[in-house]
């Protein structure tokens, strides 16, 4: 007697809903992060960065105390090639949350899209430099497309977009290093902040001696948000490795333009940011390379399924 096959076995499940919300709500989240950080123009951004790493931290630290989670990172930080290099990704993280933050409370929310919108090709270049991956030709034409705008921008603006640059190129080490080190997301979040929070708080300690610290010596609204960092940084964080998880990472790629985009347009039209023919160009010419880049992939996946 042959036995029915169950719809559950036959094919392969949706991507979970659940999954799909998280990974849009963390992407939307860092979407809105601009509107965030402008009350706080006042604070230097090396406190504001500061903050985000002590209270991120502890926020962190006591997620995974309820999760009875710890033993992770005590495992993560008894291994000496892992602890260095969590200690490299902390650093870049930490420099990207510095630029990220100069970036939007000097007015440049645009110009920090634009560096979130070209991380996923530097990403590439970076996986072609360094693990030697293979691009086929498309995926090459895409990254030309990109390099083409960056050049355009730099001639047209008369300088190059260091700021999108800067982001680029630390958020995509960062990702690098992660992609390498087998630890999970959250512990190694928790891990990483605890190697550079000593010296965040030792920071923090010292301009409050020194009576430049904005943490209550400021506005009510100001000393909020910077005890609220802790959880505006590490909620978008969990959010996204609970999603990432249960959807494709096609579907994650595509997903992931939600942030640079929001942050583009609150930087034209709430915050009033010039955008001028030439600046509109060149973002066109990477906004039409992630198009080739991302289509390309859809294609490959969806042979891939069929073939399956």
């Amino acid at each position: 007697m042959t036995r029915a096959t169950s719809p559950t076995t036959a094919a392969a499940p949706p991507p979970g809903r659940s999954g799909l919300a998280a990974a849009i709500t963390a992407f939307a989240m860092w979407g809105v992060f601009p509107l965030y950080l402008k009350p706080l123009s006042g604070v230097p951004a090396l406190q504001v960065m500061s903050h985000r790493i002590v209270w991120c931290c502890l926020v962190v630290f006591g997620w995974l105390a309820v999760r009875r989670e710890l033993a992770s990172v005590r495992a993560a930080l008894s291994d000496a090639s892992i602890r260095r290099r969590l200690a490299a990704s902390a650093l870049c993280i930490s420099v990207n949350w510095l630029i990220y933050t100069w970036a939007v409370t000097n007015g440049h929310v645009v110009d920090a899209s634009l560096g979130y919108f070209i991380n996923p090709l530097v990403s590439v270049v970076l996986g072609v430099v360094v693990l030697h991956e293979r691009l086929n030709r498309v995926q090459w034409a895409a990254v030309a497309i990109a390099a083409a705008g960056v050049l355009y921008l730099t001639l047209a603006l008369g300088r190059p977009p260091w700021i999108a640059i800067a982001l680029a190129a630390s958020f995509g080490l960062y990702g690098l290093i992660r992609k390498v080190v087998p630890v999970d997301s959250v512990p190694g979040l928790a891990t990483e902040t605890l190697l550079v929070a000593p010296f965040a708080a030792a920071y923090l300690l010292w301009c409050q001696s020194q009576g430049s610290a904005a943490l209550g010596h400021s506005s009510t609204l100001v000393d909020v948000l910077l005890l609220l960092s802790g959880v505006v940084t590490a909620m978008p964080l969990a959010l996204f490795a609970y999603g990432a998880r249960r959807i494709p990472l096609s579907l994650v790629g595509l997903v992931q333009y939600i942030g640079p985009t929001m942050q583009f347009l609150i930087g034209v039209f709430v915050f009033g940011e010039d955008f001028p023919p030439a600046r509109a160009t060149g973002f066109a010419m990477i906004w039409a390379a992630l198009v080739v880049y991302a289509a390309d992939g859809l294609w490959r996946r969806r042979r891939r399924t069929v073939a399956a």
